[in-house]
């Protein structure tokens, strides 16, 4: 008996995917995917990283095979449409998998063996796209020009083994999310040269303290008073040393075991400080007010700049915080004097050299359109001044005066940045208050509540001079209060002005 022969199949359409446009995408997919994998490797076992290439492994070359994928598919649906156009397409049938069929097997394992091969190199790229986004060199590297003078700050600074997220973005799912938002609009920025120079500061939106600073520097558990001995350095031919032996008060400690005194009084462990500033940069606080945790509250405005009913109703109030104060945590931009000082400190500077602090601050004062500039200028200006004031040093410390120079270009290339016109004058400290108004900014004696409460200026509510003098006399004084005395008689009670309005940095003591 004979069987009845089958009819001839249909023959199968070509597949969706053989189209230019599928065959394009697959391309680059395939491409990017091959040229991607040996970085990536090479990049996993490398024991240093290239911001650049971290770029191209972790972000661009991902995102140019996800298109391609996107493009591939993009083709087939097209591939799709343009058929069911022709009168004499076939009709569309979604494929049938038979298991049985040991052509099927394969397919299917090959799918899925292909779906866990990219679901594990996904993952591995994220993970890693997410680690490379939040480093050090991401931050600081990448737009190198702009980010410049705040990366050389920040490796030159206490915090230089904290990562930049630590402070800047933090834990947590919502503060990540939102500063890379923030940074999609910095990119924008970048590309079309449109930033700002310099960067401004404070920080707008900078995620509170309490958060950041505070999860290492903990104020309940800051106490007692630090003794420190500073050493500042004369404009005179000597460069003659000078030095304060200081007590610090500190302070800070936890309201269960001790009522919290000192500086760290201020940091919300008994009081709760409200400010309102009148400019950007905070450098103007004409309100205060302090409550306790008793609920007493006491407001103080400035006799010098009051502000009227409207404008306080209107005004942005802040809660003051660390960075009140340490404003530049581990972006610090150091005045030439300052810089000088604690080069001879660090004796990277030869103090024999006569007037060395009063020449270095000249020349690193002036104002130079860029690097290359500066550094041309610092290397002729010493040799100048030397060759035609002290012929005779260059002959016998003509080495000294070239490592001074090398210092000076040292120091100019760690704080002054004039392509992004950036220096200590643009992001004052507000520590202390010798090269910015710092503490004076509140205790300047002219806040007063209604109550007629002055804002204390009393240099002993924070620190208590124990010694100054040339450091021969200092090691041998007793130490006691004293008043504070002036290493140069300028014909006044300096106590009666603030420091910054002598000391802006550029000039000698």
């Amino acid at each position: 008996m004979s069987e009845t022969p089958r009819p001839p199949a249909a023959p199968r359409p070509p597949s969706l995917l053989r189209n230019p446009i599928s065959l394009a995408g697959g391309a680059v997919a395939v491409i990017s995917t091959a040229v991607g994998l040996p970085l990536m490797a090479a990049d996993l076992f490398s024991h240093r990283t290239n911001p650049y290439l971290g770029i191209l492994i972790y972000l661009t070359l991902p995102m140019v095979a996800m298109a391609g994928v996107g493009v591939l598919v993009l083709g087939a649906f097209w591939e799709r449409a343009r058929r069911r156009r022709r009168p004499d397409a076939p009709a569309h049938r979604w494929p049938r998998v038979d298991l049985n069929n040991p052509r099927h097997q394969v397919g299917v394992v090959g799918a899925l063996s292909a779906l866990i091969v990219m679901g594990v190199l996904l993952s591995i790229t994220g993970y890693r796209a997410y680690h490379f986004t939040e480093s050090v060199q991401f931050c600081g590297l990448v737009c190198h020009q702009v980010m410049k003078p705040e990366y050389t700050a920040y490796q030159h600074s206490p915090h230089a083994r904290v990562a930049c997220t630590q402070c800047h973005v933090g834990p947590g799912a919502s503060w990540y999310v939102r500063s890379k938002l923030s940074g999609l609009y910095q990119v924008y920025a970048v590309t079309t040269g449109r930033y700002p120079r310099p960067i401004p500061s404070p920080v707008k939106n900078l995620r509170p303290a309490q958060e950041t600073c505070e999860q290492c520097h903990w104020p309940a558990k800051f106490f007692g008073a630090q003794q420190k001995t500073f050493t500042h350095y004369l404009a005179d031919e000597q460069n003659s040393p000078w030095q304060i032996q200081m007590l610090l008060k500190i302070g800070g400690g936890d309201p269960a075991v001790g009522a919290p005194t000192g500086i760290h009084w201020h940091m919300n462990i008994k009081n709760d400080i409200y400010y309102v500033a009148s400019d950007e940069q905070r450098e103007t606080i004409p309100w205060v007010r302090v409550a306790d945790r008793d609920g007493h509250v006491r407001e103080y405005m400035s006799t010098e700049q009051p502000l009227s009913p409207e404008q306080l109703a209107k005004a942005t109030m802040r809660r003051m915080d660390c960075l009140d104060c340490h404003n530049r945590p581990s972006h610090v931009f150091r005045p030439p004097d300052r810089a000088v000082e604690e080069a001879f400190e660090a004796g990277r500077l030869d103090r024999s050299l006569p007037y060395l602090k009063r020449e270095a601050i000249r020349l690193l004062s002036q104002e130079y359109v860029s690097d290359a500039e500066a550094s041309a200028a610092l290397l002729k200006g010493l040799a100048e001044f030397y060759q035609r004031e002290y012929p005779e040093r260059v002959r016998e410390q003509g080495v000294a005066i070239q490592q001074a120079t090398a210092e000076l270009q040292r120091i100019y290339a760690r704080n002054f940045f004039p392509e992004m016109r950036t220096d200590w004058r643009v992001h004052p400290n507000h520590v202390g208050h010798l090269n910015a108004q710092g503490c004076f900014r509140c205790h300047d004696g002219l806040h007063k509540s209604r109550d007629g409460t002055v804002l204390t200026k009393d240099c002993a509510a924070c620190h208590t001079i124990l010694a100054q003098g040339p450091p021969e006399e200092v090691a041998q004084a007793r130490l006691e209060a004293q008043p504070f005395r002036h290493p140069v008689d300028v014909g006044v009670d300096v106590t009666e002005f603030k420091c910054s309005e002598c000391h802006t940095g550029t000039s000698g003591l």
